[in-house]
């Protein structure tokens, strides 16, 4: 299988909601996990909307999120609050698409996320416990952002709120 080809396949198999990580894609495809990351690399130069998550690759549907309403929420908690953090975010309808944090050397660090749901936040949490590496936040002392969509301003209005109530937002 040539090059394009193998790209053609990796887009048809990200086409889905569900992430699917590097080494899968390299499984299913008999080919390195490196030359997964290249492909995906020449995929996105080709202009492909391709997220890197925490739980592998996904093809974004840009046409699909142009109708929500999104919102960059900065907070700040401890590690032990990120799963009620995002869960909050979730149970109320809205989807955590990345992290960022504004470092002081580098400028902007953003991750994409794509949490739509409580159960996508308690995978995330698990990964979190299980790891020996940190969040994000730790560089900047806790301090980061969230974009969130969701349907209406009035979903992040709702939002806004509850990540005040729970102390997370700062003003």
């Amino acid at each position: 299988m040539n090059g394009a080809e193998r790209r053609r396949r990796i887009a048809a198999l990200l086409d889905s909601k569900t992430p699917v990580s590097g080494a899968e894609l390299a499984r299913r495809l008999g080919v390195s996990r490196q030359i997964i990351v290249q492909d995906v690399a020449l995929m996105r130069a080709e202009n492909k909307d391709i997220l890197s998550t925490n739980k592998g690759y996904l093809l974004y549907d840009r046409a699909g999120q142009q109708g929500a309403c999104r919102r960059v929420f900065h907070v700040r908690h401890t590690t032990e609050q990120v799963l009620d953090e995002l869960t909050t975010i979730a149970e109320l309808g809205g989807q955590v698409l990345d992290v960022s944090v504004e470092h002081q050397l580098y400028g902007q660090i953003r991750v994409d996320l794509v949490i739509q749901s409580p159960q996508d936040a308690a995978e995330f949490a698990q990964r979190l416990a299980a790891s020996e590496g940190e969040p994000l936040k730790v560089l900047t002392g806790g301090d980061h952002y969230h974009t969130v969509a969701a349907g209406s301003e009035r979903l992040l209005d709702v939002i806004e709120r509850e990540l005040a109530a729970k102390g997370y937002l700062i003003p």
